[in-house]
Protein backbone atom coordinates (compact mmCIF):
# COMPACT_ATOMS: atom_id res chain seq x y z
CA UNK A 1 0.00 0.00 0.00
CA UNK A 2 2.46 2.12 0.91
CA UNK A 3 4.37 1.55 -2.47
CA UNK A 4 1.06 2.37 -4.69
CA UNK A 5 0.84 6.02 -2.33
CA UNK A 6 4.41 6.62 -3.24
CA UNK A 7 4.08 5.82 -6.75
CA UNK A 8 0.83 8.25 -6.78
CA UNK A 9 2.89 11.10 -4.84
CA UNK A 10 5.59 10.58 -7.32
CA UNK A 11 3.60 11.25 -10.35
CA UNK A 12 1.98 13.98 -9.36
CA UNK A 13 5.12 15.95 -8.22
CA UNK A 14 6.38 15.00 -11.70
CA UNK A 15 2.96 16.41 -13.39
CA UNK A 16 3.26 19.82 -11.53
CA UNK A 17 6.59 20.32 -12.30
CA UNK A 18 5.37 19.66 -16.39
CA UNK A 19 2.91 21.99 -15.49
CA UNK A 20 5.18 24.82 -13.72
CA UNK A 21 8.06 24.63 -15.94
CA UNK A 22 6.41 23.94 -19.53
CA UNK A 23 8.62 21.27 -20.83
CA UNK A 24 7.27 17.84 -22.33
CA UNK A 25 9.09 14.56 -22.25
CA UNK A 26 9.56 12.81 -25.32
CA UNK A 27 7.11 9.75 -25.95
CA UNK A 28 7.51 9.02 -29.86
CA UNK A 29 9.42 9.71 -33.14
CA UNK A 30 9.66 9.00 -36.56
CA UNK A 31 10.83 9.44 -39.90
CA UNK A 32 9.31 11.65 -42.40
CA UNK A 33 9.32 13.52 -45.51
CA UNK A 34 11.70 10.86 -46.96
CA UNK A 35 14.29 10.52 -44.32
CA UNK A 36 14.59 14.11 -44.26
CA UNK A 37 11.83 15.24 -41.42
CA UNK A 38 11.88 13.99 -37.90
CA UNK A 39 8.59 14.29 -36.29
CA UNK A 40 9.01 14.02 -32.35
CA UNK A 41 5.77 13.99 -30.18
CA UNK A 42 6.13 15.24 -26.50
CA UNK A 43 3.96 15.13 -23.46
CA UNK A 44 3.49 17.97 -21.42
CA UNK A 45 1.30 18.59 -18.27
CA UNK A 46 -1.87 19.84 -20.64
CA UNK A 47 -1.29 17.97 -24.05
CA UNK A 48 0.75 16.09 -26.73
CA UNK A 49 3.23 18.46 -28.29
CA UNK A 50 4.27 17.39 -31.74
CA UNK A 51 7.51 19.08 -33.36
CA UNK A 52 9.28 18.65 -36.59
CA UNK A 53 12.85 18.63 -37.04
CA UNK A 54 15.16 18.61 -39.93
CA UNK A 55 17.13 15.24 -39.74
CA UNK A 56 20.45 14.16 -40.33
CA UNK A 57 22.21 10.64 -39.54
CA UNK A 58 25.37 12.96 -38.56
CA UNK A 59 23.80 15.22 -36.42
CA UNK A 60 25.74 18.05 -38.87
CA UNK A 61 22.36 19.76 -40.57
CA UNK A 62 19.58 19.19 -38.54
CA UNK A 63 19.25 16.75 -35.13
CA UNK A 64 20.25 12.89 -35.32
CA UNK A 65 18.01 12.12 -32.59
CA UNK A 66 14.70 13.85 -30.79
CA UNK A 67 15.36 15.60 -27.56
CA UNK A 68 14.40 14.03 -24.50
CA UNK A 69 12.98 16.92 -22.72
CA UNK A 70 11.63 20.24 -25.01
CA UNK A 71 10.29 23.02 -23.81
CA UNK A 72 6.98 23.76 -25.16
CA UNK A 73 5.46 27.43 -26.37
CA UNK A 74 2.39 27.71 -23.63
CA UNK A 75 3.71 28.38 -20.32
CA UNK A 76 1.73 29.00 -17.40
CA UNK A 77 3.11 31.99 -15.62
CA UNK A 78 0.12 33.45 -13.64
Amino acid sequence: MRLIIRLIAVAAILWLALLFSGYGILIGSHNNVAGLGLQCKYVTARQIVTAQFIHSESGIVGISQCPLLRKSETVIEN
